[in-house]
């Protein structure tokens, strides 16, 4: 998470707290061969008189029972194992005693040896056969339902920042390019197709947290832990496209996901770049680290959320406080506003989200949602209807305006969620991960594509946050993360629903 200087070495190694060691109390068991050979008149509360456990009787016999079934289980293999070995070197023998008879130049012999490959391969198959048989009773419900192969095309890397990356986003006005906030307590903006730096933003003292872009104008919004958000005006002109290299991959999940080495950076830094250093205007109510801030519809206001447990509603010409939201308990994580209408929503570290309506002007609800039981990283509108919100308690749930009460889809992950994105046009939800996996999911929570992680392509250290730009039926998304680059991506939306 972003921390108030900008240092993500420092944040890093701070999220990482030391297991302390715990004090197990053991738990022996009497390992019998059978069942017979217990002693009738035994019962299993003799059995564990005078060991040392605090555990119930009846949960310390759950435990024995449990474990009975599993060395049961095991003795059955081990017993399966020694049968197949004895057929093993019964076949071995009459294999060479069949080979000793024929020695001697006997053209047979090549005939000899291919019926011996074919039975050994046959008893090989068999053995395989069995083993997969005798474990999927034990190992089923850690089975992972087979991904799709969605063409997922790599289309050029962004690489220039000095530190980690917190967030990106898509201009929405001509020239389309791509804005990058970092630790490094910059803020650039980027060619799409050329990968080039245009353009450097360089007027904050802190960590810059978050980037939006206004809805009609060249402005961008950017949050800090200087306690500050800037807007800030860019003028860029794009450079002549290069042609691309055509390299793709399918979203297996069984791509190669070695590490590069730690530091490593492909490509070298932005040359210089125009830069600018003053803000057309500063919000600064915060008493801490502005840790999101986003455009209401329409432009003329913005909301930021930071760290003092509370969200502030700005006027964008005057840079006046508005109002200031308050109920969150914890640290807020994020703030989202809904394309179309006058709604907030923001995300904290009390496992809640709140929605603020701002429809009516002369007031405005609330509603707090309690469906998360970790930090709620971060929550988005759709263009429709619709709420996504992700947690570090690694679930994603969809929800729906009209009744909140309870969620319309829940996506369990397994690793961490960090600020997610959702595809205006085919409504995909890209949801980035602490363990490096980029994920692709549909409103219903099945499962479409996972983006390629090997040695070549993706991110060596956490996804931070993903943003989606779509053109007819061309479909990039952007991925940042810890590693100080950003990487966009060519998902081809037609073969990735037909694998659905």
């Amino acid at each position: 998470m972003p921390v108030e200087g900008g240092s993500s070495s420092g944040s890093a190694s701070a999220a990482r707290h030391p297991k302390q060691k715990r004090k197990a109390h053991s738990l022996s068991i009497r390992r019998t061969n059978s069942t017979e050979e217990r002693p009738l008149g035994v019962q299993r509360g003799d059995m564990l008189e005078g060991q040392d456990s605090k555990l119930p009787l009846s949960l310390r016999n759950n435990l024995l029972d449990l474990f009975g079934q599993i060395e049961r289980e095991f003795e059955n293999l081990y017993i399966e194992n020694l049968e197949l070995r004895r057929e093993i070197d019964s076949l071995n023998e009459r294999l060479t005693g069949d080979g000793q008879t024929i020695e001697g130049g006997d053209p047979t012999k090549g005939a000899l040896k291919t019926k011996a490959s074919h039975s050994t391969s046959q008893l090989s198959q068999k053995l395989k056969t069995t083993y997969k048989a005798s474990t999927s009773k034990i190992v089923s419900s850690f089975k992972a339902t087979a991904g799709s192969r969605a063409l997922c095309q790599l289309l050029k890397e962004y690489v220039g920042h000095r530190d980690g990356i917190w967030d990106l986003s898509i201009t929405r006005t001509q020239p389309v390019v791509l804005g990058t906030a970092s630790a490094d307590h910059s803020a650039l903006l980027w060619s799409i197709e050329t990968g080039k730096c245009l353009l450097r933003y360089a007027g904050h003292a802190g960590s810059v947290n978050s980037i939006k872009f206004h809805p009609t104008e060249q402005m961008a919004l950017t949050a800090s832990g200087d306690q500050t958000a800037h807007i800030w005006r860019y003028m860029v002109q794009l450079p002549a496209p290069q042609p691309t290299p055509d390299v793709s991959a399918p979203c297996d999940d069984d791509q190669d996901s070695s590490d590069r080495e730690e530091g490593e950076v492909d490509g070298e830094g932005p040359c210089e770049v125009p830069t600018v250093r003053l803000a057309t205007a500063t919000l600064k109510s915060h008493q801490g680290v502005v840790i999101a801030a986003d455009w209401l519809v329409g432009g003329r206001q913005v909301v930021t959320a930071s760290w003092d447990r509370a969200a502030n509603l700005y006027e964008v010409e005057t840079s006046e406080l508005v109002h200031t939201l308050t109920g969150h308990d914890q640290e807020l994580t994020h703030c989202c506003t809904h394309p179309s209408q006058r709604l907030v929503v923001t995300s904290s570290r009390d496992t809640t989200f709140r929605l603020w309506d701002f429809r009516d002007p002369s007031i405005h609800s609330v509603n707090v949602f309690q469906g998360h039981t970790d930090t709620v990283t971060s929550a988005v509108f759709t263009v429709g209807d619709n709420v996504v919100s992700g947690s570090d308690d690694r679930t994603v749930k969809v929800w729906d305006l009209k009744n909140m009460r309870s969620p319309i889809a829940t996506i369990r992950t397994d690793s961490a969620v960090n600020r997610i994105s959702v595809s205006a046009n085919q409504r995909i939800i890209a949801l980035p991960h602490d363990n490096r996996q980029v994920r692709l999911f549909d409103m219903s929570g099945v499962r479409l594509a996972r983006l390629p992680r090997s040695n070549r392509m993706g991110h060596r250290r956490m996804v931070c946050c993903t943003a989606w730009n779509e053109e007819n039926q061309s479909c990039n998304l952007f991925t940042c993360g810890f590693d100080r680059q950003a990487i966009g991506w060519n998902i081809n939306i037609p073969a990735l629903l037909q694998e659905k």
